[in-house]
């Protein structure tokens, strides 16, 4: 009936995962220009959606994600990948690597659970393989990750680090009570897709929802722009301090970046308070959800703007992002400005995982290293 109302088909229910259906098979045959074998195949409904590549113990793990690499070429089973989601590799020594189509080696990434998140999964294996597939495989887990944690970044397609995940997560559970605080996670590990997948969370679960970005450095402001529009995402980018405002006044845009510094003017004294208050509309009252992510929030809110912030905008929730070593005041003032640390993923840590190099310094007239 050309006249009734198109009706949308969901092949899987991601708001229910247990009410879907789980299977795997072992060695499947996929005829293609040249025959292959992928070791383990996971369907969910029937469709093909994580394939694993197992080695022994004695084998690199490297093996196995060239030989999925080598699966999606055209001489061999691309058109099999179509439907793939993730890309896994394994071992008993190595544990656990991961990533998506087209996925280069060096870019695959270590799954590790991170005990001290709500979202933790106890596993009761004792290989160490055993437990990253327990741990990532389970039902919901996999697919929230699935459905919530990959996205094309023109032209690549990217899933989260695990430290990704796990924060995403504390900070959904912090918004569910309707409280901000403090993501610390070092430079380089991740923060602007962290942001996107928060923001995008934001606006599917949290009624009349908005997110405002700020930076304090053009340069970021324009990084967070080219993020969001990388992933299909329209954000609005304000062109004043009075334009930011007045953008608030109305419900026209759901993602929203800025400078800090747009509450001021060039020749201002005191940091511009008095302008940025001649700029609010006489009868502004912030439209939708407001939650505020600060980049950098250990160097960008300070004296009377954040002040200001909180007191027009007193409903907001804001959450601060930082990767920077702190002070012990410095740790003090921005812990007292956003309330408490939601999730943290260290420069050690990030450094023994490899998603970040290890800074080594010499000591004059020494020939040891050291690494700070």
């Amino acid at each position: 009936n050309h006249e009734s109302k198109p009706t949308t088909v969901w092949l899987i229910d991601w708001e229910n995962p247990k009410d879907n259906h789980f299977s795997i098979a072992e060695e499947v045959t996929i005829k293609a220009a040249k025959e292959k074998r992928p070791d383990i195949v996971l369907y969910i409904n029937g469709i093909a959606l994580v394939v694993l590549e197992l080695k022994k113990s004695s084998k690199s793990i490297g093996n196995g994600i060239r030989q999925n690499i080598d699966n999606q070429k055209n001489i061999f089973i691309k058109n099999f990948f179509a439907t793939i989601q993730i890309v896994m590799a394994g071992n008993d020594s190595e544990g656990l690597q991961y990533g998506v189509i087209n996925t280069p080696e060096k870019y695959y990434l270590k799954w590790k659970e991170d005990i001290t998140s709500s979202a933790a999964i106890v596993s009761p294996m004792k290989e160490l393989l055993d437990n990253r597939l327990y741990q990532m495989c389970q039902k919901e887990r996999l697919l929230d990750i699935i459905h919530n944690f990959i996205v094309f970044e023109d032209p690549d397609k990217k899933i989260c680090r695990y430290n990704q995940y796990f924060g995403a997560k504390e900070t959904q559970q912090s918004l569910r009570k309707e409280e901000g605080g403090i993501l610390w996670h070092t430079q380089g590990s991740g923060k602007s897709l962290l942001m996107i997948w928060l923001a995008k969370w934001i606006r599917e679960k949290r009624d009349d929802s908005r997110v405002l970005i700020l930076t304090d450095r053009e340069e970021l402001d324009d990084q967070i722009e080219g993020f969001f529009s990388g992933v299909d995402e329209k954000i609005y980018r304000t062109q004043s301090g009075k334009d930011m405002w007045e953008k608030l006044n109305e419900q026209e845009h759901v993602f929203m970046c800025s400078l800090i510094h747009k509450f001021r003017s060039k020749d201002s004294d005191d940091e511009g308070y008095e302008e940025m208050l001649a700029n609010i509309p006489a009868d502004f009252s912030v439209k939708g959800n407001l939650h505020i992510f600060i980049d950098e929030c250990h160097r960008t809110q300070s004296g009377k703007l954040h002040d200001a912030m909180i007191k027009k905008l007193p409903n907001a929730i804001i959450l601060g992002f930082t990767g920077t070593p702190l002070l012990q005041k410095d740790k003090k003032t921005t812990v007292e400005k956003f309330g408490k640390i939601i999730h943290s993923y260290k420069y050690n840590t990030a450094v023994e995982d490899g998603v970040v190099l290890d800074l080594k310094y010499i000591y004059p007239y020494e020939d040891s290293l050291s690494s700070i």
